[in-house]
């Protein structure tokens, strides 16, 4: 399946790596329909990626609701007649120890709130659940070929402070593992389903962090460099377009290589 065939839909597309996924592929001549919870950004990346020839639309939604998520996927069937690629990039972070205790006195001064872990999973989590069997259901009744992505993270090993976030990450990894068995064993065929598990990628939220703090992750990576969006936007158009991608997690990390340097030492 080439790009210029595709119908894509890419939630959280209207900045960081959904944005430059939605950008790639309307380069490549894919049909592009962004979501994302934020109008304004949602109206900058419309207008940038048309002037540049693109074909797009854009709603706003909130990939926590059913109906929002639906009236999405209605939106590519309706502008564009078909869904092939879904790419469910909407997350966000909440990160934090799950007990933090005080230095003098080592009793618990504060702990996670449930609503810190909750509202993680509920993004992360439930949304791509919810953005999925949207566009399963449309494409499995309407016997639309194409890829259905998770976006996991390197940090699904688990990540110190990010009980929540990592959580997500392990989870929606091992998913087209899961839907790949059950498409099987139901008779689906031409649906794919692929996890993208990207390391740290250069997105301008990074870019923005401490530049020591920035320094000492770098340290871990082998290309010691942060990997450019592009890099995972030409990822996922390359498991696209190669069929032999199935139900399975790709991780796109420049070599993450936690605790060689203590080893080293």
């Amino acid at each position: 399946m080439k790009l210029k065939e595709v119908v894509a839909v890419v939630t959280g597309g209207a900045s960081g790596i959904g944005e430059t996924v939605a950008k790639y592929f309307a380069s490549n001549g894919a049909k592009v329909v962004i979501g994302d919870v934020v109008q304004e950004s949602i109206d900058r990346v419309v207008a940038e990626i048309k002037a540049a020839g693109g074909e797009v639309v854009g709603l706003k939604t909130d990939v926590t609701k059913d109906a929002d998520v639906a009236a999405l996927m209605d939106a590519a069937v309706s502008s564009f007649g078909a869904i092939n690629v879904v790419v469910p990039c909407a997350g966000i972070i909440r990160d934090g120890v799950v007990i933090n205790t005080d230095r003098e006195t080592g009793k618990v001064k504060r702990v996670m709130e449930t609503d810190q872990f909750r509202t993680v999973i509920e993004v992360n989590l439930i949304g791509s659940f919810i953005t999925l069997r949207e566009a399963a259901r449309r494409m499995v009744d309407n016997k639309w070929q194409g890829v259905l992505f998770t976006i996991s993270s390197v940090n699904k090993v688990g990540q110190v402070g990010q009980i929540n976030y990592s959580s997500t990450k392990a989870a929606v990894a091992i998913w087209p593992h899961i839907l790949a068995g059950e498409f099987q064993m139901k008779g689906i065929k031409g649906i794919r389903v692929m996890s993208i598990a990207p390391g740290y990628v250069g997105t301008p939220m990074v870019k923005g962090m401490n530049q020591d703090a920035l320094n000492e992750i770098l340290k871990d990576v082998h290309i010691a460099r942060l990997i450019e969006p592009e890099e995972i936007a030409r990822a996922i158009a390359m498991v696209v377009e190669n069929e032999a991608f199935d139900g399975t997690c790709l991780e796109i990390t420049g070599g993450v290589t936690y605790g060689a340097r203590s080893i080293a030492k």
